[in-house]
């Protein structure tokens, strides 16, 4: 395997013998296989769509196999070798569908695309075609000659701008998919995809295009997470300021993990009565932001911190976990027998809940399972309190603007992102620590947990720490300081007393990082470290056209940034 998609990789390099994020090298390399499989469907179905052919079910299962290849999100071989097969044969199927009305099929009708895993696999057979033998598994040669993994591309700038593509196009494909749930989509962003995965493949495309290419990824970055913010607040109503309570209750429950919204409601709508309470973890702590969440009177508030400290937090937690998107982690056989997954999240030998065909998901056996077992154990007490998205913090933008015009905020800091295990990032504990009374932290992501129950008071009725939500929710901070720049009469975003200290750990922040400079916003502090998979000379261009840096020390960054 060589795998340096996310901010833990071994060495700051890369993870070669085994995922840092506990990810086996099989399915490693299987990952791999998919993904290059899905360039090949993207090639073909941009041909389509040219020719005005759509399906959007190809257009969701390049989304799905994206997103599903993203740090902490599957680690089933079996579910690895299944997308292959099928994304096989949705490749073959667009193919030969061009192929019969007669559309040209480019340069690319000599490229295999995957054929060479095909054989591999065992499936040029068609016989065979639906069985993948035991021995499926790609050796290290075998790779090389399928051209599937990140070292297939030698030039090191191709291939770091290649990568970032990709991998800002996961994070896409990830926020796509929490919409798409929804029932919104935007048949553009597929277009933009196919055409941006077809292009990492494309070797007549040099440095520059590419970096036009990354650029344009942000630009439909703004527009996935504008698109799911619309899904979310239409739906569920918009978020808003809310008190939510840490500790927890004598009743049993299910503790609820992951983005997807949707399956928040639908558990909530299932446990409402039977006595069984639910509680949010991680990623989902927003969810107690939202209006239509609140009826509910099992309902009870957040446990625990962040994705990295579920090992212990689910341990103690007693009752069934929902893992329902990103974040799940290799679980402990204590509470592997607790643990459920569903959509696209996998983990071999950990129960799996499918939806119906009208996205429907029966949820009992989690409720049955959580009544015969003991109530959660407290971890701390108290309240946090969030839910400061665009419409609140919009909704108070006179007594905002005013605090600023009078001098009590002076400074406003952008610390949105990721958190992640190591002990580098109590770097964003300090430094939330040592901002000065007059700065207010605007965040969304899971790294607020590096700050977000510090008791750092407020400013006139504002608090120091406004959570919009979510990463996707990172949008939220965008609209603000657009908002902000509109109402001081500023046309550049960047003459704003806002500055950036961005912490990053996988693939949907590399999306919002490349949306923040297709907005043209400058002078990032990146940390806790620099991508692995920047090159030298990649970086030299994001340094020279944004002045983008590393964090250092507290006290250095502090003085650059404010």
């Amino acid at each position: 395997m060589y795998c340096y998609q996310c901010e833990e990789t071994v060495n700051g390099q890369a993870c070669t013998k085994a995922g840092a994020c506990g990810k086996k090298p099989e399915v490693a390399d299987l990952q791999d296989q998919l993904t290059y499989i899905l360039k090949g469907i993207a090639y073909y179905n941009a041909k389509a769509r040219e020719n005005g052919i759509t399906d959007e079910k190809v257009d969701q299962f390049i989304m799905n196999g994206l997103f599903s290849t993203i740090t902490n999100v599957n680690f089933s071989a079996k579910d690895f070798q299944k997308y292959i097969r099928e994304g096989l044969e949705i490749r073959d199927g667009v193919k030969r569908n061009l192929v019969t009305r007669n559309i040209d099929l480019g340069e690319a009708k000599d490229i295999s695309f995957g054929d060479k895993i095909k054989a591999t696999l065992g499936m040029s057979d068609p016989e065979t075609r639906f069985e993948i033998p035991a021995a499926a598994i790609v050796t290290p040669e075998v790779l090389r000659t399928t051209n599937t993994g990140i070292l297939a591309t030698q030039n090191e700038d191709i291939r770091s701008l290649r990568e970032l593509l990709t991998y800002g196009l996961k994070g896409l494909a990830a926020y796509a998919h929490h919409a798409n749930v929804l029932g919104y989509s935007d048949d553009k962003i597929f277009a933009f995809t196919e055409r941006a995965l077809a292009a990492t493949l494309d070797d007549t495309l040099s440095v520059d295009d590419l970096v036009g290419m990354v650029l344009e990824c942000g630009e439909y970055g703004v527009k996935v997470m504008a698109l799911l913010d619309e899904a979310n607040t239409t739906t569920y109503g918009n978020p808003e300021p809310t008190e939510v309570y840490l500790g927890v209750r004598e009743n049993p429950g299910i503790l609820i993990s992951g983005h997807d919204l949707k399956d928040m409601e639908q558990l909530l709508k299932q446990t409402q009565g039977t006595g069984v309470d639910v509680y949010t973890h991680g990623e989902m702590l927003p969810a107690n932001y939202y209006p239509a969440f609140k009826k509910y009177d099992n309902f009870v508030g957040n446990y625990g911190g962040s994705w990295w400290a579920q090992k212990s937090e689910f341990e103690k937690f007693n009752g069934p976990i929902l893992m329902t998107t990103n974040c799940i982690v290799p679980p402990k056989e204590s509470y592997i027998d607790r643990i459920y997954t569903t959509s696209i999240v996998g983990f071999d030998g950990v129960k799996h809940i499918d939806a119906d065909e009208n996205g429907a998901k029966d949820f009992s056996a989690l409720i049955e399972q959580a009544k015969k077992c003991k109530s959660p154990e407290q971890l701390e007490d108290g309240t946090l309190v969030g839910g400061f998205a665009h419409s609140a913090a919009l909704s108070v933008a006179d007594k905002i603007v005013e605090a600023v015009k009078g001098g009590k905020i002076t400074r406003f800091v952008v610390m949105a992102g990721c958190d992640g295990r190591h002990k580098e990032r109590d770097y964003y504990t300090k430094f939330a620590e040592a901002l000065p009374e007059s700065a207010v932290i605007l965040t969304a992501g899971c790294a607020k947990y590096r700050y977000n129950k510090l008791d750092l008071g407020d400013i006139d009725g504002i608090p120091r720490v406004l959570d919009a939500g979510q990463c996707n929710d990172s949008y939220s901070l965008v609209v603000i300081a657009q908002k902000l720049a509109e109402v001081f009469g500023l046309d550049d975003i960047n003459e704003l007393p806002v500055s950036y200290n961005i912490a990053w750990y996988e693939q949907k922040a590399v999306l919002v990082l490349l949306a923040l400079l297709y907005l043209g916003v400058k002078n990032i502090t990146l940390g806790p470290t620099l991508p692995a998979f920047v090159s030298p000379n990649v970086l030299n261009v994001l340094v020279e056209n944004f002045n983008i840096a590393p964090n250092t020390t507290v006290d250095e960054d502090l003085e650059r940034l404010l």
